[in-house]
């Protein structure tokens, strides 16, 4: 069975070590240093990555990120390459279905975080595991949206998610439509068609989940 997830990881690892600690990222502000010390408390820190996705537990999970990111750059992505077999995101049970859009991303968000770039060809059975994830993904991220957007992958299918409404289609390929549906919106790769306005409030809504 592809581990598409340990592909991604191991790929992330080796970039950023290509790039270095200060390369910047999509995710606004955070440079490489930054997304390593996030990915090791997510796997490492049970008691701080709840502050990823709870309010209230936010600033404890940031002061435990800035403390984790001071440690020396190769120890962090030596940690990011290597996770505790015990992490109930990272076990052998839960890897790939938790990490392979996890690592997807994240290996896109320093990929695309400088200006020379341009989409990888994913393997077939990677797009696939995308795509596959892409509806839930949509039902949250769109879920108050004020439109019926028809979320589409040639090949894959299509789903209509939001409110309902006025309509609005949105066609890429999986990784893109990933890319898209986690607040990326600004390196994806998508086509957007419908009334004006409406693509203009997708295109800057605030996706993140």
């Amino acid at each position: 069975m592809p581990r598409y997830a340990r592909a991604e990881r191991d790929a992330l690892a080796d970039l950023m070590l290509t790039v270095g600690p200060d390369a910047p990222t999509v995710n606004e502000g955070w440079s490489t240093r930054d997304l390593a010390a996030h990915l090791v408390v997510r796997e490492r820190r049970p008691d701080a990555a709840g502050g990823i996705m709870l309010p209230p537990l936010r600033e404890h999970g940031e002061r435990v990120r800035r403390s984790v990111a001071a440690r020396p750059f190769p120890e962090l992505v030596a940690q990011v390459r290597r996770p505790p077999i015990w992490s109930p995101v990272s076990n052998p049970l839960t890897d790939e279905l938790a990490n392979t859009m996890e690592f997807f991303i994240h290996h896109e968000d320093v990929r695309r975080g400088g200006a020379d770039w341009s989409p990888r060809d994913l393997p077939a059975g990677l797009r696939s595991a995308l795509w596959r994830r892409a509806g839930p993904l949509a039902r949250l991220a769109l879920r108050r949206f004020p439109a019926e957007v028809y979320v589409q992958a040639p090949g894959h299918g299509q789903l209509s998610v939001g409110r309902g409404g006025e309509q609005l289609r949105l066609v890429a390929a999986p990784g893109e439509l990933t890319l898209f549906l986690s607040g990326r919106q600004r390196v994806a790769r998508v086509q957007l068609d419908g009334p004006r306005e409406l693509v203009r409030r997708l295109r800057g809504a605030d996706l993140g989940i």
